[in-house]
């Protein structure tokens, strides 16, 4: 069985890699870093940094990932920043923002990286969204005025679920290529 390092504190990213990874039997094994993240209008230069970082922290192959949020309404805010954005705001103060806005969509755009010693690989999906007009569900502010596909992010963790469906996540596209890798 494989096996691949996952630098995280997220329970709920954890949850959704061995979901994939389980799919091709790669084994999962959380590692928390002190990694500091780089802010930075641009995901996958932040992705990158991450894991360049994780990977000498730790001295060997690992992965970790990032998410940005893009209100288009708003200019692209939050994008990179949303990490502490979200520990500052409120469910209220997110649907304040957008109160009056014709446009309520929202982007989520997840990356993973990967790093050896040998190379760096890089992983993006972009999902679409919209805000909704009440909160909905359990989680942290953002999860619960945004909904995908007619849930939000913090229903489907009262649900017992996830966001998507596993064969959607970017997790699982990282899966089979690192179960094809040699």
């Amino acid at each position: 069985m494989k096996t691949i390092l996952f630098a995280t504190g997220n329970d709920r990213k954890l949850g959704e890699a061995k979901l994939a990874c389980d799919m091709f039997g790669i084994e999962v094994k959380k590692i928390k870093l002190d990694i500091d993240e780089i802010q930075s209008h641009d995901p996958l230069l932040i992705s990158r940094h991450k894991a360049e970082e994780a990977f000498r922290l730790a001295g060997e192959p690992v992965v970790v990932t990032d998410a940005t949020w893009n209100f288009p309404a708003l200019n692209g805010f939050p994008g990179g920043y949303m990490r502490d954005v979200a520990e500052w705001f409120s469910e209220d103060n997110f649907l304040n923002l957008m109160r009056g806005e014709e446009d309520r969509r929202v982007s989520f755009t997840e990356t993973i990286s990967y790093k050896d010693a040998a190379q760096t690989k890089v992983f993006s999906k972009e999902f679409w969204g919209t805000v909704v007009d009440k909160p909905r569900g359990g989680g942290n502010s953002i999860e619960n005025v945004v909904e995908f596909e007619g849930y939000t992010l913090g229903e489907r963790r009262a649900q017992g679920g996830y966001s998507h469906k596993v064969e959607d996540y970017i997790w699982h596209e990282f899966a089979k290529w690192f179960n094809d890798k040699e």
